[in-house]
């Protein structure tokens, strides 16, 4: 099983950027998905995580300006980010609580990271 993140890259402040990341192998369920981010010099945190069912939850900083979505059929989560600041500017990871179908036991997997640069 793995997750494989994609979409980062440089944009202007105000500007907008879409991530995906797409978990892979033999999985029995997907619960929760989302995104962390870590910046520079600083601890990872929370950005935004969805459930099964479509619930979300977003970090107060990206309220408003950050969507994050699912597509079940395709095991994939999306991060939408419009209105992007310097602030913005991170590794960018996925993560996914699933039942791998190899352990039958819930996990957490990681995505391998991408890099979102906002330039000021």
């Amino acid at each position: 099983v793995q997750l494989q993140a994609s979409g980062g890259g440089l944009v202007q402040a105000g500007g907008y950027l879409s991530l995906s990341c797409a978990a892979s192998g033999s999985i029995l369920s997907i619960n929760a998905m989302g995104w962390y981010r870590q910046a520079p010099g600083k601890q990872r945190e929370l950005v935004a995580t969805i459930t099964s069912g479509g619930s979300t939850n977003y970090a107060e900083s990206v309220k408003g300006r950050f969507t994050i979505s699912r597509d079940n059929a395709k095991n994939t989560v999306y991060l939408r980010m419009n209105g992007l600041k310097p602030e913005d500017t991170a590794v960018y990871y996925c993560i996914a609580a699933l039942t791998p179908s190899s352990s039958r036991v819930n996990q957490v997997y990681w995505g391998q990271g991408t890099l979102v640069t906002v330039s000021s």
